[in-house]
């Protein structure tokens, strides 16, 4: 009678590492694709009332940005910072589809003034940045509050904790497999 073939200990070995490659390679594929943009591209701005950069010899009665996709009106924020570091908005921005408004008050003193902007797309995605308008004839108005740190806003891009929970669930499912691979060829 002929007994069964054994796989000898050599075999297993070999066939490890390349389970180890093929796990590894698909724990980094499914990162990949979790971390990787979406396909449909997110909201953007287009536009904005006054242009980007423009020079104005007075200033407007309202600030408009408009984006390439209606903006949820929860969460919108809009501020208009002067060359003196001081708010000239006036209330609270108001959105209408794919337009927000602010409404400004006279403005004050010649220079730069800032349009800082964090409202939220349709789809959840957060979309922060700035435009520049320059008031070159002073007005009268009299400026809001000072100013502070957060009143600007970037737009960072993609969240490094999105990269590194990532890293944990790749460390997290390569050490599973090790230690599933160990316990595997300890009972054999």
């Amino acid at each position: 009678m002929r007994e069964p073939a054994r796989t000898s200990r050599r075999s297993v070995l070999v066939s490890r590492p390349l389970l180890l490659i093929l796990a590894a390679i698909a724990c980094l594929g499914v990162v990949g694709t979790w971390s990787a943009p979406a396909a449909s591209a997110h909201s953007r701005l287009v536009s904005s009332d006054p242009e980007n950069g423009a020079s104005l010899s007075a200033g407007p009665q309202a600030v408009t940005l408009t984006f390439n996709e209606p903006i949820q009106s929860a969460y919108a924020v809009v501020n208009v910072v002067g060359p003196d570091n001081h708010f000239w908005q006036s209330g609270e921005p108001v959105v209408d589809g794919k337009d927000v408004r602010v409404a400004v008050g006279e403005l004050g003193p010649t220079g730069e003034y800032t349009i800082n902007y964090r409202v939220t797309s349709a789809d959840g995605h957060v979309i922060s940045g700035q435009r520049t308008f320059e008031l070159t004839v002073a007005g009268n108005g009299r400026p809001g509050a000072l100013a502070d740190d957060s009143a600007t806003f970037e737009n960072d891009g993609t969240p490094v904790w999105y990269y590194i929970v990532g890293a944990v669930v790749v460390l997290a499912i390569g050490l599973g497999i090790v230690f599933w691979l160990t316990r595997r060829s300890k009972s054999s």
